[in-house]
């Protein structure tokens, strides 16, 4: 059987359970649930550049961001892709904000990728995570003095 014909169906769904959950958990403000969906081992890049390493690392952080910066705040967000590498691991992009309250962001302005992985205890949960703000306009002048840096799939 090749990797095209495989069913990937319970796979697909156990990940985007794993990001409902993550979703959840932060809609809470309950850091050591969110940290509940990353490995052990897992590294965390902030839009801004930090890294975080590891679960503790994680839960720690977003504890307190939680409790300050990020208190009441929602993640909206929308799986562009999942591309599975192998049985146990797959990397998925995603797009993604935060909003206030209940009413989502009007866009969604941060580029996520993910690299989640079968645990030992049969679970997926997110062992990278980066995350990056888009700049439209920034693409925008690129693609207009340099076109070949448009990505192919939006010539």
């Amino acid at each position: 059987m090749n990797a095209d014909s495989i069913d990937r169906t319970a796979d697909l769904q156990a990940i985007t359970a794993l990001f409902e959950g993550m979703n959840a958990a932060w809609g809470r403000g309950d850091a050591d649930a969110y940290g509940e969906h990353f490995t052990s081992d897992a590294t965390y890049t902030t839009y801004v550049g930090t890294l975080y390493q590891g679960r503790t690392d994680i839960v720690e952080s977003h504890r307190a961001l939680l409790a300050t910066f990020l208190k009441g705040t929602r993640l909206a967000a929308e799986t562009t892709d999942i591309r599975f590498l192998s049985p146990d691991t797959a990397v998925v992009l995603s797009r993604g904000d935060v909003s206030k309250g209940d009413k989502p962001p009007r866009k969604l302005r941060k580029v996520q990728t993910s690299t989640v992985v079968r645990d030992a205890d049969g679970r997926w949960r997110v062992a990278a995570f980066h995350n990056t703000k888009r700049h439209p306009v920034m693409e925008a002048v690129s693609f207009t003095f340099a076109p070949a840096t448009k990505p192919l799939a939006h010539r």
